[in-house]
């Protein structure tokens, strides 16, 4: 596997995620590295015909999950060289099927990109975890979701782009706390009594119109391996749900 680094990072992060991978996945094209001096950017890829792009912040690149990011990163890689359903399934042409006819407010449509990037990060992390420990991803989880039900709005402790809540919206934050659910669930990661059940409550409460059961059920039972024509069903679906309400006790919100 082809790696290039730019931007002077420490290539310890990077060349342990790549052995890690490289035990049981490849990629064909070669990974491009830049690390931004802006935290903002977290962490985040691209796909081109002659190579994928992973981008970085320098305090992602330097932090405790620094391995964990890039083998994130490099999974979606792979789902995006196999050409899973998932990471070819254009979420504009999903989100128009979904939104169709209703009015959403903007940032109902904002998050609505965001759950679309759980559903790919599902199916990432399902390499990602067949990989590497899960300690780090689970404390991940609980730590950004405390910080987002306590309403503090600010940095993330975290420089990650899977769940972040920056304003600390309580409709999407429930909804982050059913794909944290469905994800140590979907892997058996944690106990029934572990604390992120009680913060998924907590954020269950400040956000009424969220069923977050439902939610949690949709990004779990997610098949392995589904159709374009299933996954964009899927996609479709929870999409609808979320921001038009359907199955959700909610309603068509205004623009």
């Amino acid at each position: 596997m082809d790696i290039r680094l730019f931007g002077s990072p420490s290539p310890d992060p990077f060349l342990s995620a790549v052995d890690l991978f490289e035990t049981e996945y490849d990629l064909e094209k070669p990974v491009h590295v830049s690390v931004r001096d802006d935290p903002d950017e977290r962490t985040w890829a691209a796909h081109y015909d002659d190579r994928h792009e992973l981008n970085i912040s320098r305090q992602a690149a330097t932090s405790a999950m620094a391995r964990e990011l890039v083998l994130h990163e490099l999974s979606h890689m792979a789902r995006n060289e196999e050409r899973h359903a998932s990471h070819v399934q254009s979420t504009e042409e999903a989100l128009y099927l979904a939104l169709s006819g209703n009015s959403v407010e903007r940032r109902k449509l904002a998050h609505c990109y965001q759950i679309a990037n759980h559903m790919k990060d599902i199916y990432a992390d399902d390499i990602t975890l067949s990989l590497a420990p899960a300690e780090k991803l689970v404390h991940f989880l609980e730590s950004e979701l405390a910080r987002a039900v306590a309403a503090n709005p600010g940095p993330s402790p975290w420089p990650d782009s899977r769940l972040v809540t920056a304003d600390a919206d309580p409709e999407i934050t429930a909804v982050n706390a059913a794909f944290a659910l469905a994800l140590v669930e979907r892997h058996d990661l944690i106990d029934d009594d572990h604390r992120i059940y009680d913060l998924a409550h907590a954020a269950a409460d400040d956000a009424p119109n969220v069923e977050l059961p439902a939610f949690k059920r949709r990004f779990r039972s997610l098949a392995a391996d589904p159709t374009e024509s299933d996954y964009r069903k899927a996609l479709v679906d929870v999409t609808r749900a979320y921001a038009v309400g359907t199955g959700t006790g909610g309603s068509a919100a205004a623009d």
